[in-house]
């Protein structure tokens, strides 16, 4: 662990925060980058890439990837890590679905992951925006492989779930974000255990969807803290675990306690490994959806692969 070190800022201005070496990323200026933003304006998305000001957006938009927000840029909550706007959110664009398969195709996405922000005013939560997402993607771009990230549909998820799972995404993603004692104070709306029943919910509906969560690091958080989170995730049979560093977006947000280096992440990602996810992502810049499409693929042969091995017994 590496703590953190405040910058010196004039008198009446927060201080900021060092960044290591490690975490640091160049500002986006290829061409690229501005073709995908673009797009994305002139199919009047959204992208979490830009709403929660991830690190890793001038790699990812560069290569044409970009994780599409779906249900509006506001949210209904109003987590102390989160980036995103919160308020009341506008009425439900019908056009979305189309957009989101138009944009699949003009970037000529192998994989693509589509994320929403909380909508509670919703009586669904939104799921059957998530469902006619996936349907239209399936209509528009059908060798496009599908990943979800979804809220946790707070006090409506089982009907929810069923719903988007009766869609059969190829990866139903769904965040538990720390651990159960930061839970208060980090994500004060949503419950630990819903969330990992949730995931629980996914895989009884149908097991031959992936399912994937994550966990940011450095809010505080103890080591056996979160090894216990992998053991949770493993008996909801969760297949994929990504694990990156907490980054403040504005100083009003809930500060990092320290910064994790690239060896304790490695260390992790050797653990959760040992305890028997398909796949682990874990590093500093490591988010839900940064290198999603490569993941998917080798998720899918190491499932093959230990299938492979059964049948051989």
């Amino acid at each position: 662990m590496n703590e953190v070190t405040p910058i010196e800022s004039p008198e009446g201005r927060p201080a900021r925060v060092r960044k290591p070496d490690w975490i640091r990323v160049r500002a986006p200026t290829s061409k690229g980058f501005n073709e995908t933003r673009k797009l994305m304006r002139d199919l009047n998305l959204n992208t979490v890439c830009e709403e929660a000001a991830c690190p890793n957006i001038g790699e990812c938009w560069t290569k044409k990837h970009a994780t599409v927000m779906i249900l509006g840029d506001v949210c209904t909550r109003a987590c102390a890590f989160c980036n995103v706007k919160t308020g009341m959110p506008r009425v439900v664009d019908l056009k979305e679905p189309q957009h989101v398969a138009d944009a699949a195709a003009q970037m000529g996405l192998q994989h693509i992951v589509i994320t929403s922000v909380d909508r509670d005013d919703l009586a669904d939560g939104g799921a059957s925006q998530f469902v006619k997402v996936i349907e239209a993607l399936r209509r528009t771009t059908p060798d496009t492989t599908i990943e979800i990230l979804t809220p946790d549909f707070r006090n409506k998820h089982e009907a929810a779930v069923e719903a988007i799972v009766t869609a059969r995404p190829d990866v139903y993603n769904h965040n538990l974000e720390t651990v159960p004692r930061l839970y208060p104070t980090i994500r004060p709306g949503a419950r630990y255990y819903a969330s990992l029943r949730l995931l629980e919910t996914v895989k009884r509906l149908d097991p031959s969807i992936f399912t994937k969560s994550g966990v940011m690091l450095g809010l505080g958080e103890e080591r056996l803290e979160v090894h216990q989170v992998m053991d949770d995730m493993r008996s909801a049979d969760v297949d994929f675990l990504t694990m990156g560093q907490y980054l403040q977006p504005t100083p009003r947000h809930t500060k990092v306690i320290d910064f994790v280096t690239p060896k304790a992440f490695d260390a992790y990602a050797a653990i959760a490994r040992a305890k028997g996810f398909l796949q682990v992502a874990s590093s500093p810049l490591t988010r839900s959806s940064y290198h999603a499409g490569e993941d998917f693929a080798e998720m899918r042969a190491a499932r093959e692969a230990k299938l492979a091995r059964q049948a051989a017994r």
